[in-house]
Order: C-alpha cells, then sequence, then structure tokens
C-alpha cells in the first residue's frame, strides 16, 4: 500500500536504508567479531590464525555491504538493467574473493617470517619472503583478471596457452638465478645450516678445502668466512648438491681428534694415565675448552714405529679447538719427555751383502 501511494520514492527508501542496515550489521559483525573470535584465536599457541583472521576482516566487511546493496536494488526499478548489474555484482565478488585469499596468504608468510624463518637466523628469508608475496598475489589477482574477461565473453583459451609459453620461456631465461633462489630456500627451510655455523665443504678451492663460517644465506648465493678472513661465495644450487659437515649441528661444541704414537716398549698403563691427566688439565685450564668434558683414550691399531691412539678433546667453538689442539701437543709432549716416554720415528733396517750384513 505505502508503494502505491509514493510511487518509486518508497522504493529508493528501502534501499537506501536497506543499504544503511547492511553497514550496521557489517560494523556490529565486526565488533562481535573483534571481541569473541580474535579473542579466542588471541589465546592459541600460534600467532597464524590471528593473523589470517585481521586479513580477511575488510574482505568479510566488503562482502555483507555488498549483499545489502544486493538485495536493496531489488527494490528500485532496474529491471532494464538487471543483467548487467548481476555481471557487475559477479566481478565484485571476484575481486573481493581474490582480496581476500592474497591477504590470507600475505598473513601466512608474515607468519613464517616473523614467528618461524628468525629461528634460522638467515637474511634469505628477508629477501624471498617479500618476492614470494609479491608473485603470489600477482598469480592470485592474474586468475581473478583471467575470470573477469571470461564473464564479458572473451576466450581464455588462447590466452592461458599465452601465458604458459611466456611462463616456460621466463623459466628457462631465469633457469640459473631460479634454482639458486630455490635451492637457498630448501637448505633454510630444512634446517640443514643458519647464519653463524663452522661448515666444512667437500668442494676446495685453490688447492684448500673450504671451511669456515656462514656469513649471510643469500637469495643467489651463500658467503663462507674462511680462517684467513677472506669470503667464499656458493652458488645455492652449487651448496644444496654438496655434502656438507655442519660442525654446530647438533650443538656448538666441537669434538677435537688428536693422533698420537708411543713406542713399543711403552708401558700403555702409564701412557693411558699421563694422556689422560695432560688431556684434562688442557680441558680445564685452556680458554675455549669444554670444562666438563671428559677426554677419552681410544687405541688404533699396531703403527710401523709407534703403536697409534687418538685423543678426543672438545672446545666451545671452532676457533678454539685450534688453540686448545696446540696447547695439548706441547703439553703431552713434554710431559712425555719427563717421564721417558718415547715416541718413535720411523726406522728402516737394510740388510746387504752376501753375508747378510746389515746397518
Amino acid at each position: 500500500m505505502v508503494f502505491e501511494v509514493f510511487g518509486s520514492y518508497a522504493g529508493y527508501a528501502v534501499a537506501i536504508a536497506i543499504v544503511i542496515a547492511s553497514v550496521i550489521v557489517a560494523k556490529v559483525f565486526m565488533k562481535i567479531f573483534e571481541k569473541f573470535v580474535l579473542h579466542i584465536t588471541s589465546k592459541t599457541k600460534t600467532r597464524l590464525d590471528d593473523l589470517i583472521l585481521h586479513a580477511i576482516k575488510r574482505p568479510v566487511y566488503a562482502g555483507i555491504v555488498l549483499v545489502g546493496v544486493f538485495f536493496a536494488l531489488d527494490y528500485v526499478d532496474f529491471d532494464a538493467y538487471a543483467a548487467l548489474i548481476r555481471h557487475v555484482f559477479y566481478i565484485l565478488w571476484i575481486l573481493i574473493g581474490a582480496y581476500a585469499i592474497a591477504n590470507a596468504v600475505g598473513a601466512v608468510l608474515a607468519w613464517y617470517r616473523e614467528d618461524i624463518a628468525k629461528k634460522t637466523h638467515s637474511k634469505i628469508d628477508d629477501t624471498v619472503v617479500p618476492i614470494m608475496r609479491k608473485l603470489i598475489k600477482a598469480f592470485i589477482y592474474a586468475i581473478a583478471f583471467i575470470l573477469v574477461l571470461n564473464s564479458f565473453g572473451v576466450e581464455i583459451t588462447p590466452l592461458l596457452a599465452g601465458l604458459g609459453v611466456g611462463g616456460l620461456a621466463i623459466a628457462l631465461a631465469l633457469q640459473g638465478p631460479l634454482s639458486n633462489l630455490f635451492a637457498g630456500m630448501f637448505l633454510v627451510s630444512d634446517k640443514a645450516i643458519k647464519t653463524g655455523d663452522y661448515i666444512e665443504l667437500e668442494y676446495i678451492i685453490s688447492g684448500k678445502q673450504v671451511r669456515g663460517y656462514i656469513e649471510e644465506v643469500g637469495w643467489r648465493s651463500t658467503r663462507v668466512k674462511l680462517r684467513d678472513g677472506n669470503i667464499v661465495i656458493i652458488p645455492n644450487s652449487k651448496l644444496s648438491e654438496s655434502f656438507i659437515e655442519n660442525y654446530n649441528s647438533p650443538n656448538e661444541n666441537f669434538v677435537i681428534e688428536v693422533d698420537v704414537g708411543v713406542g713399543y716398549l711403552s708401558d700403555l698403563e702409564l701412557v693411558d694415565k699421563i694422556t689422560v691427566d695432560v688431556a684434562t688439565d688442557v680441558q680445564r685450564t685452556v680458554q675455549g675448552a669444554l670444562r666438563d668434558y671428559k677426554p677419552d683414550v681410544l687405541y688404533q691399531d699396531f703403527g710401523d714405529s709407534n703403536i697409534n691412539f687418538k685423543v678426543r678433546l672438545q672446545a666451545e667453538s671452532a676457533e678454539a679447538r685450534h688453540l686448545v689442539k696446540s696447547e695439548f701437543i706441547k703439553r703431552l709432549k713434554k710431559r712425555y719427555d719427563k717421564e721417558g716416554i718415547e715416541i718413535s720415528w720411523p726406522v728402516r733396517k737394510i740388510y746387504y751383502g752376501d753375508k747378510g750384513k746389515k746397518e
């Protein structure tokens, strides 16, 4: 009856009222959402759910308002443009959906960078994560754009084929950089190495083995600082294919093995006692040695001139192990000399002449 009296003006009034009501409902929903849902997720152990919910707040708000506008148009005489209106709303739904998905993906990557990647102490995530976020968002919006074109009746099959060929060409052109990028990501995500680790590689450069501290794991290469202070830059793809001995994994303490040999006439019980005494003293007094570690002696074989064994000590870092080893060798030689324990050098007996004379 109201519509018959006031004509189209009543329809516009109802439409405006519905739009205003949808905005109010959206705001109320956001308040409830923040008070209850976000309050619950804030008590969980991970921040991932909080970040995702915060990321989709705006798309949800826009979606509620868009639903109100859609129903409001039923009260306005736009029958002649009904198909166009439905088409516009279809496009808007695609854009809001793409916006929500892109925000959610950005939240996941932000969570990984801030909560997970920091544990690796690597700078690669500071470079890779922003790049990955941009690439993924570009891909999401590209799919949305294709769906919009499809709604206009544009044939997208040739477009997809062109994108596939173009993507293949780009991938081939960037094969080297991409292989290094993903190799670096795999090394970090696998927690094989991190900045500050002391590593040893199978590669030999300029006649010496690569052995040193990781300075930085970048998006293309890894920098390793050698003992002489020089920096070796290794492509991540090469590093991921090599055998790596990480002295900081599973802990940062370094086991030191020293090869020792004593003459065959030595009393091995006495050798054991003296060697352990010297090694224990080194562990307790030398700077960088692990104080609580108990050295041990492990006999290996009967050599040409000596009975050979290994002595195990432990240092707190890679640099300290050289000082610990040096001090142990000096003190052990001095103690052996004092106790009369002989470290033999190779001796050869030569037989010659017809009568078996020898020297």
